[in-house]
């Protein structure tokens, strides 16, 4: 299975018309494997100690040659970096408010209907896609949350 997963993302890099090297192949293999829509720092810095003499301008150019050519998607999500999206099947985003966390949600209203709202709010607007965005606390940050709340309230309450 392994070897067949390295021939798709070695087609996937010549899909994007560049050269195979080991440092592309090792940044498409990760984005590919990474659900968390990644920056191009993030990548950068998880491939650096296997391959130090990478530079952050490979990893950026070949994401955008990637993005370029619909291979992935370019996403601002949330304040800060553009995230990476290598899922181009539609679908809608969950996003969490503290730590900028990006998840893949199935679109729950059919496209052809999303595309036909959006032709009404905006006449003459041709829609190349459609997509809900989920804003909210993930799991994590939300525990985070509850346990601060709980320990300011206790805090409070022994003031008292």
């Amino acid at each position: 299975m392994a070897e067949a997963r390295d021939i798709d993302i070695a087609e996937y890099v010549r899909a994007a018309g560049l050269k195979l090297t080991p440092q592309r192949l090792a940044i498409v293999r990760e984005l590919v494997h990474d659900p968390t829509h990644p920056t191009a720092q993030e990548l950068y810095e998880r491939l650096l100690p296997a391959m130090p003499s990478m530079s952050f301008a490979t990893v950026y150019n070949t994401l955008d040659a990637l993005a370029s050519r619909g291979l992935c998607s370019v996403r601002a999500m949330s304040p800060g970096p553009s995230r990476f999206d290598p899922n181009m099947i539609p679908h809608d985003h969950a996003v969490c408010d503290e730590c900028g966390m990006v998840r893949d949600v199935e679109p729950r209203a059919p496209a052809r209907k999303a595309q036909i709202e959006a032709k009404k709010i905006a006449a003459g607007f041709v829609v190349r896609s459609v997509e809900q965005v989920y804003r909210g606390l993930c799991s994590d940050c939300a525990a985070k949350n509850r346990t601060r709340a709980f320990s300011s309230l206790s805090a409070a309450m022994s003031a008292l």
